[in-house]
């Protein structure tokens, strides 16, 4: 199978991409210089030119302060471009896979969510993913809109877990927001996910992240917690140090909204043979991955 990929340089693209190959599967990635997401025509243009038997879109600005900033921007590559994929792929017969958030989701209600739940995008960066889903799915009915959420598992491009046990490993104080719940998913478990998605005829929005079905939501306290619980146990931490509480209210660095509760129920995932860990032990293997990196790295440096 050939695959052609969009951002494939990113925390989740990269482990799309070194799955597809680890299975054999051809691997198109084109950089921004080869194609610019800024541009969707360009992009519509380079789908068409490069047949394949999928096209997945890992790519987008997920940076909320980053779309507040530039909002146009973030219309472009959130929105325009997918929807330009989309179109493009209706012409090529391509499969197609565009990978959205958890944040486009209702956030004042606790519990967790499915597929046909209320969306209430808050923020340019929310708003625009919710008119990326609307625009390819407009676009392309049978593509397939999978929601992830709380990517980490990818050492070398380090997301909230890894950044607290850097910070663990080096003696900072550390602090956690512990009033906002999702469910944490490792990128390798989106690679997997992302490629048997491929193989079946799913079509529509679809929630991707982890959970077994018999869980509760994470805060990012409780994510913060069990990392360190890890590092403890295999002794890469000599005993599991203080995480300060912190309120979402209170995060005066945070100049977009977060939504508070956004845990997705990912029965559908399930239903379709695509078993996911629980979030207990997601967090566990992203910790576990990055102590044996930083291990390696330590080792190489002596």
């Amino acid at each position: 199978m050939k695959v052609l990929l969009f951002g494939a340089s990113g925390r989740a693209g990269a482990c799309v991409a070194e799955e597809a190959a680890s299975r054999g599967w051809e691997v198109l990635a084109p950089a921004h210089a080869e194609c610019d997401l800024e541009q969707p025509d360009a992009v519509a243009d380079f789908v068409l030119e490069h047949p394949a038997d999928a096209v997945v879109n890992c790519a987008a600005i997920s940076g909320l302060e980053a779309c507040a900033d530039d909002p146009l921007r973030a219309h472009r590559i959130n929105a325009m471009s997918p929807a330009a994929m989309a179109l493009a792929c209706r012409h090529t017969g391509a499969r197609f896979i565009h990978l959205s958030t958890d944040y486009v989701l209702d956030g004042r209600k606790p519990g967790f969510k499915d597929e046909d739940d209320h969306c209430r995008p808050e923020g340019w960066y929310a708003q625009s993913k919710r008119e990326g889903e609307q625009e390819v799915l407009d676009a392309l009915p049978q593509a397939v809109v999978a929601r992830v959420s709380w990517i980490c598992g990818n050492p070398r491009k380090p997301a909230f877990v890894e950044q607290m046990l850097s910070k663990a490993l080096a003696g900072h104080p550390l602090a956690a927001i512990a009033d906002k719940f999702s469910m944490p998913t490792d990128a390798h478990d989106i690679a997997r996910a992302v490629l048997q998605l491929a193989e079946t005829d799913y079509r529509g929005v679809i929630h991707l992240c982890s959970g077994n079905g018999e869980e509760q939501p994470l805060s990012w306290w409780d994510c913060a917690h069990l990392a360190l619980q890890e590092a403890v146990r295999l002794g890469a931490l000599p005993s599991m140090p203080e995480i300060l509480r912190q309120k979402l209210a209170e995060a005066a660095f945070f100049r977009e909204p977060r939504p508070r509760h956004t845990a997705m129920d990912n029965a559908h995932l399930r239903s379709l043979g695509i078993t996911m860990p629980s979030a207990k032990q997601t967090i566990q293997t992203a910790a576990a991955r990055f102590l044996l990196t930083a291990n390696a790295a330590l080792a190489t440096c002596r």
